[in-house]
């Protein structure tokens, strides 16, 4: 036997996923955030939650309290949610996000303020 055949043989792969010297890894190792296609399905699936749960709001407030402003406040807030998930099909999450964060925040707190 030659001395090539006796020397153990090393696992390439191992080496490349340990960190460096320095304690980084490789920068083959990619990014720990959401891809673009998971950003937008999460931000979907985040419209329709609060969409269903808009929806549920309304009819409880509806038994307490019959009033055109509560079916304008929900249902705006309910419309936003809409808009909301086409956003985030089309690829504009932060948009879409901004607009789901501002504009539920800004219809309960016109329910709790304006609202009887």
């Amino acid at each position: 036997m030659s001395a090539s055949e006796q020397a153990p043989e090393q696992d390439t792969a191992d080496a490349a996923d340990e960190p460096d010297a320095t304690g980084e890894p490789d920068a083959t190792d990619e990014p720990a955030g959401l891809t673009p296609r998971q950003a937008r399905l999460l931000r979907v699936v985040a419209g329709s939650v609060l969409l269903v749960v808009t929806g549920a709001v309304l009819v409880a407030r509806l038994a307490s309290h019959t009033s055109v402003l509560v079916v304008g406040v929900y249902g705006l807030a309910m419309i936003l949610c809409g808009v909301v998930i086409e956003l985030s099909r089309n690829g504009r999450t932060r948009l879409a996000t901004w607009l789901l964060v501002g504009g539920l925040a800004t219809a309960f707190a016109l329910d709790w303020l304006v609202l009887p």
